[in-house]
C-alpha cells in the first residue's frame, strides 16, 4: 500500500447537521463519547496500512486542524502524515472548493508530486469499518481505471441514493441519481457477480455508490483536466469516465452509515448501545478506531442506575438514571437527574472544584453539565452545555421541527440540540 495517497474530502458545510456544525467542520463531530467522525477514515487508512494521508477542508476547520495535529504523529522513519488543505489563492485559482472534484483539482499538483500507483478518495462523515487493501487489490486484479464500492440495497432503501448497474464482469455501465418508480426497477441488478449468495441477491437488487473510490494516477489526472466545470465525483465525472473507462464496483457488504443529518447522527450514536451486539462496536482489536489520547481520570459513578449505556472517561455522575445514552467525556450529571436515549457530547474541561456539589437555586451560576433533579428524554446536548437544576428537555408538545437559537436549542426530526456553550437556565421546560 505504500503507492497508494489517501485523499479524504472533508465535507461541505455540513447544512443537514447543524447546529452540531455550527462550531465546527463536519468531520470534527463528537461520535461514541470520545471520538471524531474523521477518526473513522483515518484509523481505516492506518489499519490498511495506507500512511500517506490528505484531509481536504473549508468550513469551521480550526477544530479538526487541532484535532488532527494532536492525534496523528507518525514516526520520523516513515512517510507517514495526515495532512489537512484548505482552499487558497494560486495563480490558477483563488475560489472555495466548488465540489468533491474542484476540491481535488486545486491541489492536483501536489498530489501529482507524489510517485504513487492510485488515488484513494474517501468520504469524511461516514461510519464503517473497511480494510482498504481489499479494495485496492480488487482494482488492480480486474485491470480497472476507477473502482467504486458500493454497498448492496433492497428497494425501499434504494431511492435515497445514487444507483449503478452493472455487466456480468461487475464493470459499471450506468448511474442514476436516487431513481423511483419505473426508473427504478431499471436499475436492478444481479449482486451476486458482486459476490453475493443467491438468496441475498435477491432481497438486495440495487447497488447505491458510498462516495469511496480508487484511481489509477494518470486517469485521475486526465478526467480532473478534461473538463474545468465538471466539479463533483458523483454527479458529473465518474458519469463522465463510462464510455472511456474501465469503471468497477467493489461490493462492500458490512455496516455502513452516511451520518448526513441530525437524525442518522443521533440513530446511529445510540445503536451502539444495542445488546447483544451493536451494528458497528469500537471493540475490535484487530482493526481500532484511533483518537486523540487524553489523561482523564477513571469516571466516577456515586449511587447511579446505569443500563444500556457508554460512559466516557473522567465523567463524574451522582445518584441519577440514566439509560440507553451515550455520555463523552468529562460529562457531569448532579443527583436526582434522568436520562434516557440521549447523547450527551461532554465537556473539554473541568470547571474548578469539579467534585464539589454544585449549587441549585439563588444568584449562584448555573453550572457545566447537567443540573440536579433533571429529566433529559431523545436530545443532543452538544460540548459544554450549562443545564440547570429542575429543567426537562423532554419535547413535551413533540415539536418535530423549530429554531430557538436564541434560547440555546434547535429541533430536529422531533430531536432536541441543545447547542454547544449554551446555557439552559433552571425549571426551563422545553
Amino acid at each position: 500500500m505504500k503507492k497508494v495517497l489517501g485523499i479524504i474530502l472533508g465535507g461541505g458545510a455540513g447544512t443537514r447537521l447543524y447546529p452540531l456544525t455550527k462550531f465546527r467542520a463536519k468531520p470534527a463531530v463528537p461520535l461514541a463519547g470520545k471520538y471524531r467522525l474523521i477518526d473513522i477514515p483515518v484509523s481505516n487508512c492506518i489499519n490498511s496500512e495506507i500512511f500517506k494521508i490528505y484531509v481536504l477542508t473549508q468550513f469551521n476547520s480550526a477544530s479538526l486542524n487541532r484535532h488532527l495535529a494532536r492525534t496523528y504523529s507518525f514516526a520520523g522513519f516513515t512517510e507517514g502524515f495526515v495532512e489537512v488543505l484548505a482552499p487558497q489563492k494560486t495563480p490558477s485559482s483563488s475560489n472555495w472548493f466548488q465540489g468533491t472534484a474542484d476540491a481535488v483539482r486545486q491541489y492536483q499538483w501536489l498530489f501529482e508530486e507524489w510517485d504513487i500507483d492510485e488515488y484513494l478518495i474517501l468520504s469524511g462523515d461516514h461510519l464503517y469499518r473497511m480494510d482498504y487493501r481489499q479494495f485496492v487489490e480488487r482494482h488492480r486484479e480486474t485491470g480497472a481505471d476507477v473502482t467504486l464500492s458500493v454497498v448492496p440495497m433492497d428497494e425501499r432503501g434504494a431511492s435515497a441514493f445514487g444507483l449503478m448497474k452493472i455487466d456480468n464482469t461487475g464493470k459499471i455501465i450506468d448511474f442514476s441519481e436516487k431513481p423511483k418508480g419505473e426508473a427504478l426497477k431499471k436499475m436492478a441488478v444481479d449482486t451476486s457477480v458482486l459476490g453475493l449468495d443467491a438468496e441475498q441477491a435477491k432481497q438486495k437488487p440495487y447497488i447505491a455508490s458510498m462516495g469511496i473510490y480508487v484511481f489509477k494516477k494518470q486517469v485521475l489526472l486526465n478526467l480532473l483536466n478534461q473538463s474545468k466545470d465538471q466539479t463533483d465525483f458523483g454527479k458529473e465525472i465518474l458519469p463522465s469516465a463510462l464510455d472511456k473507462y474501465n469503471v468497477q464496483a467493489f461490493l462492500f457488504d458490512d455496516y455502513w452509515e452516511d451520518i448526513g443529518t441530525i437524525e442518522a447522527f443521533y440513530n446511529s450514536n445510540l445503536a451502539l448501545t444495542q445488546q447483544p451486539r451493536p451494528p458497528f462496536s469500537f471493540y475490535d482489536e484487530e482493526a481500532p478506531i484511533y483518537t486523540r489520547s487524553r489523561y482523564l481520570p477513571p469516571t466516577k459513578l456515586l449511587n447511579c442506575q446505569i443500563a444500556q449505556s457508554m460512559i466516557g472517561e473522567g465523567c463524574i455522575l451522582k445518584d441519577c438514571r440514566i439509560v440507553n445514552s451515550v455520555l463523552g467525556v468529562r460529562s457531569r450529571v448532579e443527583s436526582g437527574c434522568n436520562i434516557e436515549d440521549t447523547l450527551i457530547m461532554g465537556s473539554d474541561f473541568y470547571q474548578p472544584y469539579a467534585e464539589r456539589q454544585s449549587d441549585c437555586g439563588g444568584d449562584s451560576e448555573t453550572g457545566l453539565g447537567i443540573g440536579a433533579n433533571t429529566t433529559i428524554r431523545r436530545a443532543i446536548i452538544d460540548k459544554n452545555a450549562h443545564i440547570g437544576c429542575d429543567v426537562q428537555i423532554i419535547n413535551k408538545d413533540n415539536v418535530q421541527e423549530a429554531d430557538r437559537e436564541e434560547k440555546g436549542f434547535y429541533i430536529r426530526s422531533g430531536i432536541i440540540v441543545v447547542l454547544k456553550n449554551a446555557t439552559i437556565a433552571d425549571g426551563t421546560i422545553i
